[in-house]
């Protein structure tokens, strides 16, 4: 009988201190021993944000309680790991670096294989624990920090097709309830509220949303909301502004993933049902999946999002892309460091930033 993988997975690339043990099933799914996330959202919501400083003190404190709890519930030791892997980028450098640098160690001293992965690969290859997925599929990778269209066409074979040329759609929401004063974490937060409010209060800009192609642009909206934010006289009003900008954040991505798929249609040259793949923390969004699953039904594909404890930043996911880049010895460069920026398609242009072009 052939063995399965055992990996821990370390990730610390924000606010987020998670640590999981994961084992494949040998069907291309995943059996998730443990799942420990300690979540900094008490710590930083004063700010209103992430707080890069105290982001890095409270992995510092809170990291080895993390890693002994994952292996307490999975009932395993060290020794009975095949390989640990890490979060190594994008992310915040100073946060990045304690993940890092402990998983690095722990594999040091226990003589197991340490693989450096890639925060967005983790999302990327997410769904699949619970899922069986058959490569190419399409995928809406949307979060705080990125919100990217990618033909993922295997392990480690990523096509960009539609990036944001400013703010990532998990931002926009993290933006709107600030300017809101909805509350933080902002994503939950406005999906909260708008389930108050009238989604056809307020027309709103949808940046160029008839240009060719499926990049995104959010900032022209954002703007918008803030200068109705200052006519609104009652809560209730606050809550019609959440509920229209839900509203336009979901026709946006109805168009635009529209064109991805006729986009991926054209470059598998495939007719048949393929999976749409949505990944990242803006997936946990009831409205945004139902929305996207609508379209998907409409264009024969066949939506696939993870379970909610997988779409925001999780060490499973980590553990399962080191399981799979372990099987097809991908194990990443020896002198790998952290860094903040690390593309999928490292051939895609970079089009963060306002005023570009297109």
């Amino acid at each position: 009988m052939k063995k399965k993988l055992t990996f821990l997975g370390i990730e610390t690339s924000c606010d987020e201190t998670a640590a999981s043990i994961v084992q494949e099933n040998g069907d291309g799914t995943a059996k998730v021993l443990s799942n420990i996330v300690s979540s900094q959202i008490k710590e930083h919501k004063k700010f209103g944000g992430v707080v890069p400083e105290i982001a890095a003190r409270t992995h510092v404190e809170n990291i080895d309680f993390i890693i002994q709890e994952a292996l307490d519930k999975s009932r395993k030791k060290i020794k009975d790991l095949d390989g640990i892997a890490a979060t190594t980028g994008p992310g915040l450098v100073v946060c990045l670096h304690i993940g890092y640098n402990v998983g690095k160690s722990i594999a040091t001293f226990g003589k197991k294989s340490f693989l450096p992965i890639n925060h967005l690969e983790g999302h990327a290859l997410s769904p699949s624990i619970e899922n069986k997925i058959s490569f190419p599929y399409l995928l809406l990778l949307v979060s705080g920090g990125h919100s990217q269209y990618l033909i993922v066409k295997g392990l480690n074979n990523y096509k960009q097709i539609g990036t944001t040329i400013d703010d990532a759609v998990g931002e926009a929401f993290d933006k709107i309830a600030k300017i809101l004063d909805l509350g933080y974490p902002g994503g939950p937060s406005v999906e909260k509220f708008s389930k108050l409010g009238n989604k056809n209060s307020y027309i709103l800009p949808q940046p160029i949303i008839n240009r060719a192609g499926c990049n995104l642009s959010l900032a022209g909206l954002k703007t918008d909301v803030l200068r109705k934010s200052k006519n609104l006289r009652s809560d209730q009003d606050k809550y019609n502004l959440a509920a229209s900008f839900q509203e336009t954040i979901n026709k946006i991505l109805r168009k635009k993933t529209q064109v991805a798929m006729n986009e991926f249609r054209e470059e598998v040259s495939d007719n048949s049902t393929k999976s749409f793949v949505v990944a990242g923390g803006v997936a946990a969004n009831e409205t945004i999946r139902k929305n996207l699953k609508e379209i998907s039904e409409k264009m024969n594909f066949k939506p696939i999002f993870p379970s909610k404890e997988f779409c925001g930043d999780n060490a499973a996911m980590i553990a399962w892309a080191g399981i799979q880049r372990y099987k097809k010895k991908l194990f990443g460069k020896k002198n790998e460091t952290v860094r903040s920026r690390w593309p999928l398609d490292k051939k895609a242009p970079f089009l963060k930033g306002p005023g570009l072009k297109l």
